[in-house]
């Protein structure tokens, strides 16, 4: 068994108002999650669901966390692989299906990354290819915790390769 990480989150609702769930309407979705030695996130359901549209939901910050785990884990393979990355900009996209007795969920997520890197000579010297930044794409999914962890595809579809521009 390999080693065990543990993550903390205190999730409290703050929308009970003066009637708390008395009826479907009457209550507020708002709350906040806290996490040890990090600023109070606000937190709320989809405005499709009587939210907050001023405050994160859940169904973002899950499209979120997989779009952060692939960063990541592809940031430090690149810089094993030796391709100097100088920008990283994902817009992902997270599909959700909610059926008619409200229940939902997601049918599959794709991250679009576009990718910058310093210049297309690596430090040893080889070229940087659209295929090895594919193949640290398909190793950053392998390994992402959070891609490992759902039972919907999580998909990549990148941009094609940019250098960035020598500053004169």
């Amino acid at each position: 068994m390999g080693l065990l990480h543990t993550y903390n989150a205190t999730v409290t609702w703050t929308g009970a108002g003066e009637a708390g769930t008395r009826t479907y309407t009457a209550y507020s979705r708002d709350h906040e999650v806290s996490l040890e030695g990090k600023p109070v996130l606000l937190g709320s359901a989809d405005p499709s669901f009587r939210g907050d549209p001023a405050r994160f939901n859940p169904e973002e910050l899950l499209v979120t966390a997989l779009s952060q785990c692939h960063m990541l884990w592809f940031l430090h393979l690149a810089s094993l692989d030796g391709v100097v990355v100088v920008g990283y900009v994902d817009n992902a996209v997270g599909t959700m299906r909610v059926e008619a007795a409200g229940a939902g969920q997601f049918t599959h997520v794709v991250l679009h990354p576009l990718v910058t890197v310093a210049t297309t000579d690596r430090e040893d010297g080889r070229e940087v290819t659209e295929d090895d930044l594919a193949a640290l794409h398909a190793k950053a999914h392998e390994h992402c915790f959070i891609a490992r962890s759902v039972s919907f595809p999580v998909r990549h579809d990148p941009a094609p390769l940019r250098v960035a521009q020598a500053s004169s």
